[in-house]
């Protein structure tokens, strides 16, 4: 079938919730205007206030309230409205939720996904458009995963409702009304398996989230200029496939990591130094990264000159390939 990446969201947790009794949903507005984004829409009709039900402005009771459930024997799935108002609930999340399972040494499971829509292209104002995922994949205990196309939408967030560990399920809201096909019988890849989108054999684009469509955007282009370029899609921010990507790195020589996020101390940043520990004799330059600036995100009119666009990521190839 064909889908926005929205309508699989949608369909992913009402097949998750008719899978297992125990899953709830949760969150500001997410009942009978089913989401700020509607992808809970017609889930409080079909289960009901007791398994769908919404809570108050409090990003921190939000996830607190989870934690309790969890605990009881529930499997939350939290709604964060945007990515800049997940901030109130770190203390929960980083203190409690990502530690009381090696606190209680593995006998306490804590079932809990956060589902936080993240990232630019959407001219929205400060607060609306960040990219935290790096807080999170650096924070032990949590799992942190992003699915690109509206396929793996559908069945990473059905993995991730019956992972026994927290996830931070970070959606690319500018790939919410973009259309793909959805097999609904096959979920292809493992929940933290990276993917090439594109096999390549002269340099190696790696990427998450948003960034995969610019990503095929560069490839395609580069092509044309007569460079064979991989895409890889990370899908798993953490833990990270690093055997798919270092298998390519090692391949191609070359290779090039884009990102909305910062660059300092980022997803981007481990990877460039993963792959310079383990690949480091078969690279031919250095790792590149292209990522958003390290300044916080700029006015919606700013946004175009603040993320990785197709020109700047070509700039990078070229670079690459000139070593």
């Amino acid at each position: 079938m064909t889908h926005t990446m929205a309508k699989a969201l949608n369909d992913g947790l009402r097949r998750a919730m008719e899978s297992d009794d125990s899953v709830l949903v949760m969150g500001e507005e997410v009942g009978q205007l089913g989401g700020v984004f509607r992808i809970t829409e017609g889930l409080l009709a079909q289960f009901g206030p007791q398994r769908v039900f919404d809570t108050p402005l409090a990003e921190s009771g939000i996830v607190g309230t989870a934690i309790g459930l969890a605990m009881r024997g529930y499997r939350p799935i939290c709604e964060i409205q945007f990515d800049g108002f997940v901030y109130p609930a770190f203390d929960q999340i980083t203190s409690q939720l990502a530690k009381l399972t090696f606190r209680h040494d593995g006998a306490l499971s804590l079932p809990v996904v956060i589902r936080i829509p993240y990232g630019g292209h959407i001219g929205a104002v400060e607060h609306h458009q960040e990219s935290p995922e790096a807080y999170f994949a650096h924070t032990a205990g949590l799992r942190v995963i992003s699915p690109a196309t509206p396929h793996d939408a559908y069945w990473m967030i059905q993995e991730a409702a019956a992972q026994p560990d927290p996830i931070i399920f970070m959606e690319p809201k500018s790939r919410y009304w973009h259309k793909g096909e959805v097999d609904t019988e096959n979920p292809g890849a493992d929940l933290h398996q990276a993917v090439v989108v594109k096999p390549g054999s002269d340099l190696t684009l790696i990427g998450h989230g948003a960034m995969m469509s610019t990503l095929v955007q560069v490839a395609e282009i580069a092509e044309g200029e007569g460079t064979s370029v991989e895409v890889i899609d990370l899908r798993s921010l953490s833990p990270i496939d690093w055997d798919v990507l270092v298998n390519s790195a090692q391949s191609t020589g070359r290779v090039v990591v884009a990102q909305e996020a910062p660059g300092s101390v980022s997803v981007g940043s481990e990877i460039a130094a993963t792959l310079t520990e383990r690949a480091f004799y078969s690279l031919e330059c250095p790792v590149i990264r292209v990522t958003g600036f390290d300044t916080p995100f700029p006015p919606a009119q700013l946004e175009a000159a603040y993320l990785p666009s197709v020109d700047r990521i070509l700039d990078a190839v070229d670079r690459a390939m000139a070593y």
